[in-house]
This record gives structure tokens, C-alpha cells and sequence, in this order.
């Protein structure tokens, strides 16, 4: 099996993940087809990994319990933190993890966010596709998906769905 790292992921229609203040309220439709099935669900059975950086992860905590289960979790961090039966919290270099993942029986691999993992991951071309929902609204600042980085990446169009006002596009890279 040929295990995938899969960036799966909503921004504002001008990129940003998130406001300035970390918050992500504004990750909805425009309310013209509420409660349609947007694919999670689907993308979902076809992850068994999930990474993730420790404000991505402190955030989803603040929220409740851990949503993630039955998938093994890992959290970037510098902070010695302990490990609980959903996640390791690591500071191991990307392209080691994911060789490690890779090399093992497995599904995919959700990379959720933030902005600092993902530019780690695509510094290393570690990223195989990109499923990003443009939210329909315009923030005018924020926390922005992609840093600034040197790295130039071809992708192809794999899919495109309308739903809901928001519209995601899958890419792969070519």
C-alpha cells in the first residue's frame, strides 16, 4: 500500500486557516444547503494518522474530547509533554516521521495544520496532495495557510466540488 501524506484543510477565500486571534468560526457554509455531506466522512475512513502542531491540537482539546480516535495522533511540539493513548507529542524531524510511517502497512495520512508544520512539510516535499475548502467569506487578515517559501510545487487538479458556498478543490502533485 502506497500510504499518502494528505493536507486536508479550510481557509478564508484570501488563504487564511485561521484569525489572528487563533479562532476559526468563520469555518462554515453560506447556509444555502445546511447539513449537506461535504466528504469528510469519506476521507475519514481513509486515514489512520493524524499530525497536527501543539496550537492545532490545543485548540481541538479546547473544544471537547479528543475527536481523533482510533487513529494514532502525533502533536509537534518543543514542550516535553507526555504521551496519552491518542497522541505523541514529537519534535522529530518531518522527513524521518514520514519515512517511518510510510514504510509500515497503514491508510493515509492527515496533515491537519497549522501554517509552521504544513511550511515543514513542504520544505521537505513531504505533502502528496492538498484538499483545501475555500470557506465563502473574505477575512482581510489572519493566520495564512502557506509562509513564504522558495519551494515552487506543480500540482494537478485531481477534483473540484461546489457545496454549500464553500468550494474544494483536491490537487496531487504532478
Amino acid at each position: 500500500m502506497n500510504r499518502k501524506v494528505i493536507l486536508y484543510i479550510a481557509t478564508s477565500l484570501d488563504g487564511y486557516i485561521a484569525r489572528k486571534s487563533g479562532e476559526v468560526d468563520f469555518l462554515k457554509g453560506d447556509g444555502s444547503e445546511p447539513g449537506i455531506d461535504i466528504g469528510y466522512n469519506d476521507f475519514y475512513k481513509n486515514i489512520d494518522t493524524v499530525i497536527m502542531g501543539n496550537k492545532t491540537y490545543s485548540q481541538i482539546m479546547g473544544w471537547g474530547e479528543y475527536p481523533y480516535k482510533g487513529t494514532k495522533g502525533y502533536v509537534y511540539t518543543r514542550k516535553d509533554l507526555r504521551n496519552d493513548e491518542n497522541v505523541t507529542f514529537t519534535n522529530e524531524d518531518p522527513k524521518s516521521l514520514i519515512e517511518k510511517l510510510k514504510s509500515k502497512e497503514g491508510k493515509d495520512i492527515w496533515l491537519i495544520g497549522g501554517a509552521n508544520i504544513l511550511d515543514s512539510f513542504i520544505k521537505e516535499d513531504l505533502v502528496d496532495e492538498y484538499i483545501i475548502a475555500v470557506m465563502p467569506i473574505v477575512l482581510g487578515s489572519g493566520i495564512p495557510l502557506f509562509k513564504e517559501n522558495e519551494r515552487e510545487i506543480k500540482l494537478k487538479l485531481k477534483e473540484s466540488k461546489a457545496f454549500d458556498g464553500i468550494v474544494q478543490n483536491h490537487y496531487v502533485k504532478r
